[in-house]
């Protein structure tokens, strides 16, 4: 059921004015609209509230930046790398992520709807403490994030490698976890009531909680 869920795209033109980041970037009006930033790296930049509406990213490289309490609005980044981005408190909507390297991305404390993350290396990204509706997780790598104490609303993981993930304090009601793989999550029973799961994950779960599961033979 949860599979099945409708993101609203983001809303940019057919057309963009390519430009370069450090030509059009003001430190004291740190805002970006109708734009196309590709093929370039953004090295160092330590941005506080920064907005960007109606932009596309590709092949864009973000190195050691921290762009606290960001605003995203109708953006697309496409085979991008944010790895180790600092997104704290960011709010994020209508956004989608394809390809893109994100590993230990800080998204801690965000505000996400309406997000597709899809085909993305989200290893050791942390989600703490914040709150995503509508988000969607399509075919990423997840192993070892981090989402503790957040709040779901239509979310869905959709053959993603969720292995060593922390799901501590997040209720998982109504999630599902059935096309997705793991070995171990960090979860509390409690938390796992009325998660999907299929057959062969409850198995594990049994055997987290320390069930042993036996074949039984019939004569």
């Amino acid at each position: 059921m949860t599979q099945k869920l409708k993101l609203e795209k983001p809303k940019i033109q057919q057309t963009l004015t390519p430009v370069h980041f450090h030509d059009v970037y003001d430190m004291d009006e740190p805002y970006f609209s109708n734009c196309l930033i590709q093929d370039c790296s953004i090295i160092g930049e330590v941005i506080h509230r920064a907005e960007f509406s109606k932009v596309i990213f590709q092949n864009v490289t973000f190195s050691n930046v921290s762009f606290k309490n960001i605003d995203l609005t109708d953006v697309i980044f496409e085979k991008c790398d944010l790895s180790n981005a600092d997104f704290m408190e960011g709010i994020i909507h209508r956004v989608e992520f394809k390809d893109c390297k994100i590993l230990g991305i800080n998204l801690a404390e965000a505000r996400l709807g309406n997000v597709l993350f899809q085909n993305c290396n989200l290893n050791f990204s942390s989600f703490g403490w914040a709150k995503l509706k509508q988000v969607k997780f399509e075919q990423c790598s997840m192993r070892n994030a981090d989402f503790y104490n957040n709040e779901f609303k239509k979310v869905v993981f959709q053959q993603c490698d969720l292995n060593e993930v922390n799901f501590a304090q997040t209720p998982l009601n109504g999630i599902d976890l059935s096309s997705s793989s793991f070995e171990k999550l960090s979860v509390s029973l409690e938390e796992l009531h009325g998660c999907e799961i299929s057959p062969k994950q409850a198995i594990g779960f049994a055997t987290m909680i320390g069930l042993k599961v036996k074949e039984t033979e019939y004569d």
